[in-house]
């Protein structure tokens, strides 16, 4: 999975190939996050590449997040796999793997 996105008012998950295992884009994403107003911490695993954002939801919205991320070219919005696409492909592996072993 390259790119993936969560967004629960309050709380942006994304994950982005550009971070993962590269810290000085780790840097920049963070700077940038934190530079949208309404934004209060930011998490970056730089293994994942994947990066957990707490915002304050009535100041910031999970998509100006995006827009500054995707304007930066770090995150391609058209490209990001959401959970309930996630999930629906994990089962199907999961199911498909199960019919080998019947």
């Amino acid at each position: 999975m390259n790119y993936y996105v969560h967004d629960v008012p309050g709380r942006l998950r994304i994950r982005s190939p550009h971070v993962k295992n590269n810290r000085d884009a780790a840097g920049e994403v963070e700077n940038l996050i934190l530079g949208v107003v309404g934004v209060n911490d930011v998490a970056i695993n730089l293994t994942t590449g994947s990066c957990l954002v707490n915002y304050n939801p009535k100041t910031a919205k999970g998509d100006d997040i995006i827009s500054v991320l995707h304007r930066e070219g770090y995150f391609d919005p058209s490209r990001a796999m959401t959970n309930d696409e996630y999930i629906c492909k994990a089962t199907e592996k999961f199911l498909n793997l199960l019919t080998t072993f019947i």
